[in-house]
């Protein structure tokens, strides 16, 4: 966004539903929305219809929006919730036994350096939905596990057990992808 002024005006005009304030905010956050959304989708089609949705949030409840406040955090938290209302309905809940859980780190960091972003997403993107959702909320959004298992209607053992297997898989997945380089 601009300046406050024309930050104001803007997100004025999108309270009262103008479409071409509408058209600004989504082609200034489309990129940062989609971006957010494929990180949780298992496909694009399934990224594009969380970020629809995230819109259609965002126009909805544009009017609770504070001024002063960093614009871009406030709707990337309403993408973010709206993909894991989106993980919500497409997956069924498992319960993961945490008793066999161990801690598993990976030491070999100079992996990830030689690895184009593109390849880290697929890799990300081969987990599981319930890997996937519980990785990017912990490691990339910051949430802790308490917040993961609000979120997504797990137990907190639950989060921790699916990142612990999401990382094991991850490790598996640059090893073999080290052995190629």
């Amino acid at each position: 966004m601009k300046s406050d002024s024309q930050e104001e005006e803007l997100i004025q005009a999108c309270v009262d539903k103008q479409e071409w304030a509408q058209k600004k905010v989504y082609e200034s956050f489309f990129s940062v929305a989609y971006s957010v959304s494929l990180r949780y989708a298992s496909s694009k089609d399934d990224a594009f219809d969380i970020v629809q949705e995230g819109f259609i949030k965002v126009f909805n409840n544009i009017h609770k929006y504070q001024l002063g406040t960093s614009f871009n955090a406030w709707a990337k938290r309403i993408f973010i919730n709206t993909a894991i209302d989106f993980y919500r309905k497409s997956i069924r809940r498992r319960t993961e036994d945490v008793d066999e859980v161990l801690s598993i780190t990976s030491n070999d960091i100079g992996v990830l350096s030689n690895l184009a972003e593109a390849e880290i997403m697929k890799m990300v993107n081969s987990l599981s939905p319930a890997y996937r959702a519980v990785f990017n909320l912990y490691v990339v959004e910051g949430y802790s596990h308490k917040e993961i298992a609000q979120s997504l209607g797990i137990t907190e053992s639950t989060s921790r057990s699916n990142l612990v297997k999401a990382r094991s898989k991850l490790k598996v997945l640059l090893n073999s992808q080290n052995g190629r380089n």
